[in-house]
């Protein structure tokens, strides 16, 4: 068996587009006919450049090559550019291609990707969720209201979940570490309350940041949150700032996240050994894949760390998250988003149910893609998956975070 064609489609979710402007999916096909679908979760460069990436890496490192040499196309793609370096954009590019060899493996033996991982570990897999807009709430007042924050949380615990997570604390910007406003820090504080007040302890907070605190800052804003205690405190300084988000870790009295925007073990070893989180969030569309994360779940079981699959994408992505964490110990939670779009994209082959994720049995990654669809919504806008903005934090008029959904771009 070998690795024979590949297709790349880029796909757009429907307005208000949760899961980012694109997925880019990816498909590969044996010579012997067997199809594995994958998932490149990388932002760094725009979709078009994206695919001539993901072509190349394919070609030089893949084409030809028997899926099941995972560990050999991996070191190929990681070390022949003469980087042998985590690099963002290559491994983005690779990550995808590698969970459709799992996928094709899965089906050339008829058993799920989990079985092959190790066996099942956990037959159920607690799901987390992010807290979007209600159907009667106001896309635009929902990300600056402690009350409707509170609303949405209550359906999320209605439906099963618990743990939700929400990010109130201001600009999501380009510009690194700042200072939050003392409004960002009240919002936040207001958010957490009013959550904690609607849910008890029925279900776990996720307060989320996106790297956007200086360390000072960071502590100012956990420490003000501790009363409230939430579960994890993500990322709250910038990810290449190991050393600094220990110094948070060590000085807030919540478990620190972070891993979403990290790519191999190298990365996330720097983590473990700095102590700098508790909490790994790897994205396997970009982190280097399956195997690899297999890799980083055993580092971080020896430091007595847990593993939280970060999903901001598709549903492909989902599924291999899905995979990993039925295979090992130190699992936490997943995160995942619940959409028509998601959901049709896969036919419904996964689903969350009260709150859970029941591995799929069916071989591969157990979806059942929905091709046509997929390529009946291609990406025509001119931005990228994730954007963050120029402007700083606006320290007079107050800053709001619109949870991830992607503003048109003109």
């Amino acid at each position: 068996m070998k690795l024979a064609d590949l297709d790349i489609i880029v796909t757009a979710p429907p307005a208000p587009g949760w899961g980012g402007r694109y997925w880019i999916l990816v498909k590969l096909t044996t010579d012997d006919g067997i199809v594995g679908w994958g998932e490149c979760y990388a932002s760094s460069v725009g979709p078009e450049a994206m695919r001539a990436v993901i072509e190349d890496i394919y070609a030089r490192h893949m084409a030809g090559e028997n899926p099941e040499n995972i560990e050999k196309m991996f070191r190929r793609a990681y070390s022949s550019g003469f980087t042998q370096r985590p690099d963002l954009t290559v491994m983005g590019a690779f990550s995808g291609l590698e969970i459709a060899c799992w996928d094709i493996l899965g089906k050339a033996r008829n058993r799920p990707v989990w079985a092959l991982l190790g066996g099942l570990m956990n037959d159920r897999i607690r799901a987390y969720t992010y807290l979007y807009p209600q159907p009667e709430h106001d896309m635009t007042d929902f990300w600056t209201s402690p009350e409707m924050a509170a609303e949405s949380a209550s359906a999320m615990l209605a439906k099963g979940y618990t743990a939700v997570k929400f990010d109130p604390a201001g600009p999501y910007t380009l510009r690194g570490g700042h200072m939050p406003a003392m409004s960002d820090i009240s919002q936040s504080v207001a958010f957490c309350k009013a959550i904690r007040t609607a849910v008890g302890d029925r279900a776990d907070l996720l307060f989320g940041t996106h790297g956007q605190f200086t360390t000072a800052g960071a502590i100012r804003l956990g420490q003000a949150l501790e009363p409230f205690s939430p579960l994890w405190f993500e990322e709250p300084v910038p990810p290449d700032a190991v050393e600094e988000m220990a110094k948070v870790a060590r000085s807030v009295r919540i478990p620190v996240a972070t891993g979403e925007r990290l790519t191999t073990k190298a990365e996330f070893a720097a983590v473990l050994r700095a102590g700098a989180a508790t909490i790994l969030q790897p994205a396997l569309g970009r982190a280097g894949g399956i195997w690899e994360m297999k890799k980083v779940a055993a580092m971080a079981e020896v430091h007595n760390a847990q593993m939280a699959p970060h999903l901001y994408a598709g549903p492909i992505e989902w599924a291999a998250n899905i995979h990993l964490a039925a295979s090992i110990p130190n699992l936490l939670m997943a995160e995942t988003i619940e959409t028509p779009f998601h959901d049709a994209l896969i036919k419904s082959s996964i689903q969350v149910e009260n709150g859970f994720i029941t591995p799929p049995q069916a071989p591969g990654l157990g979806i059942d893609v929905d091709e046509d669809l997929a390529r009946a919504h291609p990406y025509t806008g001119s931005g990228l998956h994730l954007e963050m903005r120029e402007e700083p934090c606006d320290y007079v008029n107050g800053n709001a975070f619109e949870g991830g959904a992607p503003a048109p771009k003109p």
